[in-house]
């Protein structure tokens, strides 16, 4: 087995906090196994204040970091699922899903209101197409201004304006330890989470067979199967960030069960989906459900991507 192994990661305290869980996690099957970490520039820690929307490379959190595995220069990487494409770089493989943590969003408001309290007119802040289209259809009233940075960077934001309120991801604030700035929970069907949000990918050289083995170890066989129904899913739809789509799988024994919501982007129209099947064929589940949207909304969905 190997003795020593390298890690590559952003340098943002969450991607540092997320590489380290599972590093953690490493070294306690194999005390004897010496892992290093090197940080690596990504484009989206450069392009920190333009909406994710508005960036046209796939990848942007991971693509340099991918690079580096190829190259030989890190054996393996932690990266977000929600941030990875759906389609792996050729070379790249996932090889461990650890589990799952939680995959809802949360609200995060100054004078620490619930949603339905905030006062007509307040600015919610967030740069996803998808919540801002849930927002907008479960408060039209509110207005959703784009908000970019880290997690740290944002509640920064929060406390000195213009936002009133944030939508974040829970996962990553109790990796941070700032789960004490939630003020609401919000409920997976309004605000049905982004394909693999709460998940981590460990990801490896596909043709490294000894490193893949090792990290196979962390694998969690529940989360790997709910977050590859969900990547299928949004593969099929063409969807990465860009449509307004939430998605969310759940194992109950030998079951996977898929729902998923799609909203036009101005947050009017929203049509709900589920299904489910074996959880020793995830992607089959996912594949079945995108083509039960494409088949209920026709030509929306090439609509609202235009409007995109």
């Amino acid at each position: 087995m190997r003795v020593k192994i390298t890690v590559g990661t952003r340098g943002s305290q969450l991607s540092l906090i997320q590489t380290e869980t599972v590093v953690g996690r490493l070294r306690k099957l194999f005390p004897d196994l010496e892992v290093e970490t090197k940080v690596i520039k990504t484009t989206g820690d450069l392009e920190a204040e333009v909406p994710l929307y508005q960036i046209q490379a796939k990848g942007i959190f991971e693509k340099e970091i991918d690079r580096s595995i190829l190259e030989g220069h890190v054996d393996f990487a932690v990266h977000s699922m929600k941030d990875v494409p759906t389609v792996q770089p050729p070379g790249i493989t996932i090889a461990a899903v650890p589990r799952r943590e939680s995959p809802r969003d949360v609200l995060m408001s100054r004078e620490d209101l619930r949603l339905e309290d905030l006062p007509s007119g307040a600015v919610v802040g967030t740069s996803s197409p998808r919540r801002r289209a849930q927002v907008t259809y479960v408060r039209p009233d509110l207005r959703v201004e784009p908000v970019r940075g880290n997690v740290d960077t944002r509640v920064r934001k929060l406390k000195e304006g213009p936002c009133d309120a944030l939508i974040l991801a829970e996962a990553g604030l109790r990796r941070l330890g700032l789960q004490g700035y939630i003020s609401q929970r919000l409920s997976i069907q309004d605000f049905t989470p982004a394909p693999g949000q709460g998940a981590l990918a460990v990801v490896a050289r596909e043709d490294d067979a000894e490193t893949v083995r090792l990290l196979k170890q962390v694998n969690h066989p529940a989360s790997m199967a709910e977050t590859l129904a969900e990547r299928a899913l949004s593969r099929e739809l063409g969807g990465g960030c860009q449509i307004p789509l939430g998605a969310l799988g759940r194992v109950e024994g030998s079951t996977l069960t898929l729902y998923a919501s799609v909203l036009s982007p101005d947050g009017r129209v929203k049509m709900e989906f589920s299904q489910s099947g074996a959880a020793s064929s995830p992607e089959e589940l996912g594949s079945r459900v995108a083509h039960e949207i494409g088949r209920r909304t026709g030509d929306l969905m090439e609509r609202w991507r235009r409007t995109l």
